[in-house]
């Protein structure tokens, strides 16, 4: 069961084979209530055993309420594809429950299980006679990649990349790799518990980008600039825990070196992303052994900036280690 927070508490589970007849009726009151289109939608023929069928092979989710289910979608995983993908299917919200982030709370979930799947990409197919459903997913994140025919677009959003890092001395490797995809003007916010390993990735990055030091942790300064020695843009250096708010951020005056700087905000999730539109969002889990180094990094490209910028390149890494 995963709760998250909407207008209503809304839940999400995984469909299993009794849940067949409520998701045929939810899917066809769904597309039965969006605009009529000729050729009509395929999921307005499903029938029961087509339901039945993909529930066992394909994972199925039900958003449900204080009123019911609401919501419910499809997702089929494709490793041997050339992207290894995950494709939305039957994405269907009851037509008096949207607008409540239904949809977007189910797309979440499935994009965090496919991505534990090892998928790169979520995609989905929309028809060219629906503008105002392919807008919805561009704000999204999804593009339109394909056209597959005179009705159907296929659009797809990059997934975060996830890279396994066993040691500290690992942690440093993957930030001089992450170095040599930064620009001036980039903004990172890294997250991650106490000693996760976040400024031993800033290390990592101060080295890729060629930059003075050394690089601690600004907890107390709250901010530091480290200079370039090269060519590279300048890093400043920013760990927002002891700050409370975005106002007491914006004190720092980050904006005037923001557009010539690598910007990374340790802690800054909450307080950081009104500077700039674009970032890379970095979260940083423990293995859950107190005594294994391990830690799991997730990165996420926001914003024009990072599409079609491959961060799966930086699972690469883990081939050197």
């Amino acid at each position: 069961m995963i709760e998250t927070e909407t207008d209503q508490q809304l839940q999400l589970r995984l469909a299993e084979p009794g849940d067949a007849e409520t998701m045929q009726q939810v899917i066809t009151q769904a597309f039965g209530a969006r605009d009529a289109l000729d050729p009509p939608a395929d999921a307005m023929s499903d029938e029961l055993a087509d339901i039945e069928e993909r529930i066992a092979t394909q994972i199925g989710l039900i958003a449900s309420d204080d009123s019911g289910v609401v919501g419910c979608l499809f997702c089929s995983l494709h490793p041997d594809a050339d992207v290894p993908s995950g494709m939305l299917h039957r994405v269907s919200v009851l037509p008096g429950h949207r607008r409540n982030g239904v949809a977007f709370h189910m797309i979440v979930a499935a994009a965090q299980l496919a991505t534990d799947a090892g998928m790169r990409r979520l995609q989905l197919i929309a028809r060219r006679e629906l503008p105002h459903v392919v807008c919805w997913w561009q704000g999204y994140g999804f593009e339109v990649i394909r056209e597959l025919d005179d009705h159907q677009l296929l659009l797809a959003a990059a997934l975060p990349a996830r890279v396994v890092v066993p040691t500290a001395d690992d942690m440093r490797h993957l930030g001089v790799r992450l170095a040599a995809l930064l620009a001036p003007g980039d903004l990172i916010v890294a997250n991650g518990e106490l000693g996760a390993g976040k400024t031993t990735l800033t290390q990592g990055i101060a080295e890729g980008l060629q930059v003075s030091g050394p690089v601690t942790s600004p907890t107390f300064v709250l901010s530091r600039i480290h200079h370039s020695t090269g060519t590279a843009p300048q890093l400043v250096h920013v760990d927002a825990y002891r700050l409370g708010s975005a106002a007491e951020l914006d004190d720092l005056d980050l904006d005037e070196t923001l557009a010539d700087s690598v910007t990374l905000v340790e802690w800054g999730a909450g307080l950081a992303e009104y500077l700039a539109t674009d970032r890379l969002e970095i979260d940083i889990e423990r293995s859950g052994d107190v005594d294994d180094e391990t830690r799991i990094v997730t990165v996420r490209g926001i914003g024009p900036r990072w599409r079609g910028v491959d961060l799966w390149a930086l699972a690469g890494v883990q081939e050197e280690w």
